[in-house]
């Protein structure tokens, strides 16, 4: 990364106490804590006892975001994501090992959830898809699964170019992954194909699509919460954050 990569660790009131080992949450553009108010989300998850105690986990991001996040098997066709691979690497290499040596986190993959908006949430789908020993699940607020290899061609039927349709289509099904995807009615205007569906939702029931090919129920492995009137912006997402915790740490 050849970068310090800052990064904000919570954990329940009785950690310090406690010897058992915690379920973990990572998150993407943890710059954005204090914007999504998740200090009151995560209290509240916390203290419920429907939810399972886990530690939080918010990476924080900086201006090499657009290279950083998206694909890391290819950047998209203007060449943004370009440093996704060495992200991904970070990841898996570095950054968890670091936080397995440093806090008292599970080392079951069952116990790793991972999690982001926008460009973040496909960062985040991108890694857990590729390494199932590491997660079992993911949530996506909003995700830009437009991201693709080749500019929209007006009237492509088929729009292949996305890049996430070929991850999920070139491996198999993996038991145990679960997907939480999030949409909002109004997170933006676009429609490509013209077919009265906004391009973030069209696009999102597209990965699911690919994801039940592959053989996960839908619903069962894969949930979808679409928001009436829910917008790409931080207050949206806070909003939804606690339904997306009560899915990941369910007891």
């Amino acid at each position: 990364m050849n970068r310090n990569v800052g990064f904000r660790f919570v954990a329940p009131g009785n950690y310090r106490k406690s010897k058992a080992s915690f379920p973990v949450l990572l998150m993407n553009d943890g710059q954005d804590y204090q914007a999504i108010k998740l200090e009151k989300t995560l209290v509240e998850a916390f203290t419920n006892t429907c939810i399972k105690p886990f530690c939080y986990v918010g990476i924080s991001c900086n201006d090499n975001r657009i290279c950083e996040y998206g694909t890391s098997s290819t950047p998209d066709f203007k060449n943004r994501g370009n440093k996704a691979a060495n992200y991904s690497k970070f990841i898996i290499e570095e950054f968890i090992p670091f936080l397995k040596s440093a806090f008292r986190l599970s080392k079951k993959p069952a116990d790793w959830v991972f999690c982001g908006m926008s460009l973040g949430g496909v960062s985040a789908f991108d890694i857990m898809y590729n390494h199932p020993t590491h997660f079992n699940k993911v949530g996506v607020f909003s995700g830009s699964f437009w991201w693709r290899k080749k500019e929209y061609v007006k009237g492509d039927k088929m729009d292949r170019s996305r890049i996430v349709l070929d991850l999920i289509k070139n491996r198999g099904y993996v038991t145990g992954q679960k997907f939480w995807f999030q949409c909002g009615t109004a997170d933006e205007t676009a429609d490509r194909n013209h077919n009265g569906v906004i391009d973030a939702i069209d696009d999102t029931m597209d990965v699911i699509k690919e994801l039940k090919g592959k053989g996960y129920s839908y619903p069962g492995d894969i949930t979808y919460l679409e928001i009436d009137g829910g917008k790409h912006d931080l207050p949206t997402w806070g909003n939804a954050f606690s339904a997306f915790l009560k899915w990941a740490f369910k007891h």
